[in-house]
Formats: structure tokens, sequence, C-alpha cells
């Protein structure tokens, strides 16, 4: 066969080919939005009734609470963020901050936050170096054993709250079917472009897999920027460590009290989640981290995420669409892709979270689809990861192993 022939049928074959992987992509990645914009309005009827419920609930029916806050290293806003949860309207709470050792440099700044607030009581407990595989949870055991009440919210350094959190947090607790209350959350931008990229996929991106995963099975999971929970539920899972070999732990406390029968509920309420600076390089390595958690976490269902992203497929058929001279339907694909992006970014980011970024930036949305999918694909490339600036990688059930010291795990592996 002449050879440029050859060239051209062969070009045709790659384009046609590219053309019909867009055509099946925008088909998913629209179901997928439809079955968002299903799941977003059922979410806001639910979060109407539950106002409702925690508006009723007289304050001398609230019970006592402690608040779990571990912190590791001097995180930008972290005093903005501590003291957030120091100003928490509620009849009675106590605040317990746990670190590795006193040379953390968060207890500097979180003893200055207990001094403006006495009136609340708070409390260090330091954990000395784990022996477990995550260094939070072997910490998070030492908070609740510590802890006076049985009723806890467990919550990352990086979370910012409003007065209200604990009582609409804590009330869905009272009911004995529920073991644990999880969070929706805001990113909040550092004020750099690729934090603000960051932010808007936890407004946008996260938020619409969650709800659809509710509407379609219930909660079987939590997301740990913000939880509320039981002794009782956490004893009936055998304690916090049950999830001390899990990159992923919010995951696992979520599924596992889900498995001991009782509720867990997607409370209607939104925490903020405050970003830190990063490089280009630096937001990459964070979120592939988070990838390759979901990857042994949810293997299934992280391998058919891939077709809930738009804006890859809408590329793919601008290129299939120009090496075989369909122009019109290349541009199509590529329109359609963004709007797609788009819609979901409104309604998703600004309707159900109320980030307004996701409204006035929802153009470029479109943008941080396009990164999620590549580091969707990356996080097939390697099980090892930095958590940090300690090495580790991934195994079965997505666990986790140091690769820098030898520690037993408090809870055997399912055979």
């Amino acid at each position: 066969m002449n050879p440029a022939i050859l060239c051209v049928a062969t070009g045709a074959v790659i384009g046609w080919t590219l053309l019909v992987l867009a055509l099946i992509g925008t088909a998913s990645s629209t179901v997928f939005l439809f079955m968002t914009l299903v799941a977003a309005a059922r979410y806001r009827k639910l979060s109407q009734a539950a106002r409702g419920a925690v508006a009723a609930v007289e304050p001398g029916a609230l019970p006592p609470v402690t608040i779990l806050k571990p912190v590791h290293g001097a995180e930008p806003r972290l005093a903005e963020n501590l003291a957030s949860f120091f100003e928490q309207d509620y009849p009675d709470f106590e605040i317990i901050i746990g670190a590795r050792d006193e040379n953390n440099a968060a207890l500097k700044i979180a003893g200055q936050v207990r001094q403006k607030y006495p009136q609340v009581k708070s409390r260090i407990v330091l954990s000395g170096p784990p022996t477990w595989p995550s260094a939070k949870i072997f910490s998070l055991d030492k908070m609740i054993a510590a802890a006076g009440h049985s009723y806890f919210v467990i919550s990352d350094s990086d979370a910012l709250v409003r007065p209200d959190f604990l009582r609409n947090v804590v009330t869905p607790l009272l009911d004995p079917k529920v073991g644990l209350i999880t969070c929706l959350y805001a990113g909040i931008p550092a004020g750099d472009f690729w934090s603000l990229l960051e932010a808007l996929g936890m407004s946008v991106e996260m938020p619409s897999g969650v709800l659809v995963a509710d509407m379609l099975e219930g909660m079987r999971f939590a997301l740990g920027v913000a939880m509320a929970t039981r002794r009782d539920a956490l004893e009936a899972i055998g304690g916090i460590a049950r999830t001390a070999d899990y990159f992923s732990d919010d995951f696992v406390l979520g599924n596992e009290i889900w498995a001991k029968g009782y509720k867990v509920v997607l409370s209607h309420y939104m925490v903020g989640h405050v970003l830190l600076p990063r490089s280009l390089r630096e937001t990459f390595a964070h979120q592939l981290l988070w990838m390759k958690s979901t990857r042994y976490s949810r293997p299934k269902g992280h391998v058919g995420t891939g077709l809930t992203y738009a804006t890859p497929f809408g590329l793919l058929g601008v290129f299939g669409g120009w090496a075989v001279g369909h122009l019109t339907l290349a541009l199509g694909l590529l329109a359609a892709a963004f709007v797609n992006r788009i819609i979901q970014s409104i309604v998703v980011g600004w309707g159900v979270i109320g980030d307004r970024r996701a409204l006035t930036l929802s153009w470029l949305y479109p943008l941080r689809d396009l990164f999620g999918f590549v580091t969707w694909v990356a996080s097939f490339m390697s099980n090892r990861f930095l958590w940090r600036g300690e090495p580790y990688y991934f195994g079965k059930e997505g666990r986790i192993y140091p690769l820098h010291r030898d520690v037993p795990s408090p809870v055997p592996e399912r055979k």
C-alpha cells in the first residue's frame, strides 16, 4: 500500500477512535451531571427539614461535647481556625488539642488561643512517638482516653466553622440510631492560583460525588474535616484504633460505624476547609495523594470516576474531529463539556455549598476538571506517597505501611 494512503488511513482510524471515546465520555459525564443535579435538589430539601429539627431542640437537651483537634505544625490561619471552635455558642464543651510532642510549632499558637478564651475548658495531650501506622490516629486514641464526655467532634486543624457549628452537628446524635455525622465543606484558597483551583475542586468535584453516593446508597463513609460521633459507636467498632492502618481513616470510620448498624448522616451544615499556599508541584502531589487513597479504598468506584469528567473528553473530541475533518462536531463536543462543568460548578459549588467563587469563577472550573482527570490517571502509576514528610506505601484495602519505621498494626488484617 502507498505510504501516503496508509498514513491517511491510520490518521482516520485514530481520529474516529478519539471521536467515539469523546462521545462515550460526553454521554457518561452528562449522565453524571444529571444525577448530580437531582442529588443536589434532594440534599437541599433534606437540609431544610434538618435545620428545622435542630431549631426545635432546647439548649438544655444538648449533651456535653469533647472537641478533638490533632495539630501538626504552624499552618497559616491556624489561630483563626482554632479560635472558631473556642467561640462555639453551645452550653457545655471542652477542647482537647493533640500533638506528638511539646516541640510541635502548632502548640505555641494553640497556647495563645487558649489564653484568649480562658472560659473554655481546654487541654493539651501529647501522644509521644507513634507506634501505629497512622500518627494521627495514634494521637486521637490518646485524646479520646483523656476526654471527659461521650459525645465527640473530631476535626482537622484546617477546619473553620461558625459559632453554631456544634449545635448543628451534635443534635442529630440524640437519636441513638445515628452513629456519626459528617459535613460537606467549602474550599478556602490561600490567595494563590493553585490553591484557588484546589478550592474549586473541594467545593464542586468532591461534594458532587458525595451527594450522588448519598442519593444512590446512603452515607456509608465520612469526611474527615469535621465529624461528630458518640462513645458507644466508637466502642462498637473496637475504638478509633480500628482506623489506625489507613490514610483514609475518615472513610473507614464511617464505613465501620455504618457496618455496625448505625446511620451515618450527611449534615446540612457546611464547614470551611482552609488551604495552604502551594506551587503547582505541591498541589499536584497533594491531590495525587488523595487520589491514590481513593484508588485503594474504593477501587471499583475509583475506576468509574474516570467517566465522570467532561473536559478531557471534550478535548479528545477536538483532536478526533480535526483529524477526520468534522470541526463542527469537534467544537460542539468541547462546548458541551465546557457548559457541563459550568453548570456543575454553579449548581453544586454555589447552590449547595454556598461558595460564591464557584459562581463567579465557574468558567475556570473546566480547567480544574481537567486537572482532576490528570491526577486520576497518575494515581494508577505508583502506590508510594509522602505524608507530612514521611514515606509510606499503600497495601490491600487501602492500608498504609511506613517505610521509615517498623510498627505493628493494632488491628489484624482481614482474611
